[in-house]
C-alpha cells in the first residue's frame, strides 16, 4: 500500500524533530548487537538507547529522556 502524502509529511516533521548520532563499532559487532537486541525483543536503536539511559543513570543518578 502506498504511503499517503499526509503520512509522508508527518514522518518528515517527526524526523526533523530528532537529533542524530552516528557511532562506529568494530567489524562484526553490529551483528552481535542485532542478535542481543532481538533476543530482548527490541530494535537495535531501542537497545542502544536503553544502554545509554542505563549508563547515564549509573554515572549521574538521573534519568535520561531519550
Amino acid at each position: 500500500m502506498p504511503i499517503s502524502e499526509a503520512q509522508k509529511k508527518a514522518s518528515d516533521k517527526y524526523i526533523k524533530s530528532l537529533d542524530e548520532i552516528k557511532i562506529r563499532i568494530a567489524k562484526g559487532q553490529k551483528k552481535a548487537i542485532e542478535a542481543v537486541a532481538e533476543t530482548k525483543g527490541e530494535s537495535v536503536n531501542g537497545y542502544i538507547k536503553g544502554a545509554i539511559k542505563a549508563r547515564i543513570k549509573s554515572d549521574t543518578g538521573q534519568d535520561a529522556d531519550l
